[in-house]
């Protein structure tokens, strides 16, 4: 038997890079999966046929999770297909740098609003959807939330706040079963990372971050997505509040 066999699951911001691979992985487990995206309906599709053409069940499901009206319906339809939920991945985030000069209102609000607000607002959710036996949330954080490069001082903040989120609600959410835990990636070669040219072995960054990192590579979005499917089941069933730096080792 698969380790999420019978499980529901939902990941936020699952329609590419990181996100697409976790979806793919907890089907892959056995886990039914909510692709949720906000924007890019095709590449939703795209991870949902790749999903069912294997045997796996999944949907895509609309919804911008900065909106506590759009986080209700995306639940309500999770509910609605596949009768309840189990797992919440708090993938939906955003990442654009800016020197301290270059920082913005809309700047620093775009961020937290999704990377911070959106997740509490996706956990508080979940909860009223998890059942008896509790549930488990996964918070996609960064290792950038302990070791900020020069010009991140915004994203960095956001993935410093989603590791103490972590620890609070894993005190908080503890007495109702519902596990709480973080996974920072590190470089991860995604489409995101190669609009910033850093998935280019020929980057500055990515040179430094592989000369800093012991295994001496960047990450591939399966290297997450198995940390993440560990400790959405019950493998890590006495596991909360720890966020796993997943990053080669890199400090």
């Amino acid at each position: 038997m698969k380790k999420l066999e019978g499980k529901v699951a939902v990941v936020t911001g699952a329609s590419k890079g990181i996100g697409a691979g976790i979806a793919k992985q907890l089907a892959a487990e056995g886990a039914a999966v909510v692709v949720n995206y906000s924007s890019s309906k095709k590449g939703a599709d795209l991870v949902v046929a790749e999903i069912t053409e294997k045997g796996g069940k999944a949907i895509a499901v609309a919804a911008n999770v900065a909106k506590k009206s759009e986080i209700e319906k995306l639940f309500a339809e999770t509910k609605r297909v596949f009768g309840k939920v189990d797992i919440l991945v708090n993938n939906a985030g955003l990442y654009e740098f800016q020197p301290l000069e270059g920082i913005t209102e809309e700047h620093f609000h775009k961020h937290f609003d999704l990377n911070v607000l959106g997740l509490l607002l996706a956990t508080q959710e979940a909860v009223k959807h998890f059942g008896e036996k509790g549930g488990s949330v996964i918070n996609l954080s960064s290792v950038v939330g302990r070791n900020a490069p020069p010009g991140t001082s915004v994203y960095s903040a956001t993935k410093g706040a989603v590791n103490s989120i972590t620890q609070a609600l894993a005190k908080e959410l503890g007495p109702k079963k519902i596990r709480v835990n973080g996974v920072a990636p590190g470089l991860v070669v995604t489409e995101g990372t190669a609009i910033l040219g850093v998935s280019d072995s020929e980057n500055d960054f990515h040179k430094a971050y592989v000369a800093q990192a012991p295994l001496g590579r960047v990450g591939q979005p399966h290297d997450i997505a198995t940390a993440v499917a560990f400790l959405a089941s019950d493998d890590s069933s006495w596991v909360t509040g720890e966020t796993w730096y997943v990053g080669g080792g890199f400090q």
